[in-house]
Formats: C-alpha cells, sequence, structure tokens
C-alpha cells in the first residue's frame, strides 16, 4: 500500500504532510521509510497537547472545548490545518483513545477519528479498534494510509 501511495503522488506531481495524535509519528515513520520519500512527504507534527492542536495546527479552540480532541471535528480540522500549514496537497490527521486507559463510556479505548485533506475537499472516519495500545495504534496507522490512499486515487 505505501508504495502504491507513494507512486500515485508522484505520479500527480503531489505532496502529502501529516498530523497525528494518538498514533504519536507512526504514520510519518511508516512514510519515511520509502526511499525517496522527501519527494512526495513535506513533514509532520505530532501534537499530543491541545495547546499545539491549537497552535501549530489551528484548530479552534471553539471546536476542542464542544467536541473534544478526539472528534471528528477535531480530525477534520487537524488534518485542514496540517495542508494549510504545510501547503501540502494531502494530509491525513489522527486522533484518538489508544489506551489502556483514558476512555470513557461515550469514548471507549480504540475510538479513532481520522481526517484526510485533499484538494477535493475534508473527508473524516470514525472507527472502534480493539486490542493492546500498539495494536490499536497500528490499526489506526495503516487505516489512515488507506483512507490517504483511497483520497489520492480519487
Amino acid at each position: 500500500m505505501l508504495d502504491q501511495l507513494a507512486a500515485a503522488l508522484l505520479a500527480r506531481k503531489q505532496t502529502l504532510a501529516t498530523a497525528e495524535s494518538c498514533t504519536g509519528g507512526l504514520v510519518g515513520a511508516a512514510l519515511t521509510g520509502l526511499p525517496g520519500s522527501s519527494a512526495w512527504y513535506l513533514g509532520g507534527v505530532v501534537a499530543y497537547a491541545n495547546e499545539l492542536k491549537i497552535r501549530l495546527l489551528g484548530v479552534p479552540a471553539e471546536t476542542l472545548a464542544a467536541h473534544g480532541a478526539v472528534s471528528l471535528e477535531t480530525a477534520r480540522a487537524m488534518a485542514a490545518g496540517a495542508r494549510a500549514a504545510t501547503g501540502a496537497d494531502f494530509a491525513v490527521a489522527i486522533t484518538g483513545i489508544a489506551g489502556p486507559s483514558g476512555g470513557t463510556p461515550e469514548k471507549p479505548v480504540g475510538l479513532v477519528f481520522i481526517g484526510v485533506a485533499a484538494p477535493h475537499g475534508t473527508a473524516t472516519f470514525k472507527h472502534h479498534f480493539s486490542g493492546s495500545r500498539a495494536e490499536i495504534r497500528q490499526a489506526a496507522t495503516e487505516t489512515a494510509l488507506r483512507h490517504l490512499l483511497e483520497a489520492v486515487e480519487a
């Protein structure tokens, strides 16, 4: 999937940026693991603290207050903010609760929201993964890359 994503971005002469919270840079690490990724990957922000989501990614404080850091609205704002801040054609953002603690009945462990900002608009996705913290983070990473590839190829 990574090779397919790289080929699609290269063929279209487009670029990518990332904004990560619960995955802590796993998406960026997967992307930079590919030789030649500097031709299309501009970089990313790991914004765990809400203050950084606001300051670096332009997430409105009102969005965080109304919906929380783990929400479709925040994922959308993070993706749009990463795209705007870097000038990338595409940006993917992930926010969620990887556990093992921190979940609530409304927002359980494993709840992850992914945002993909593209030239043709921003899409958001809600997922609920199960497993250990590492398994949730890995599933979120792989799913975000799949959503990103779908957007690039659209």
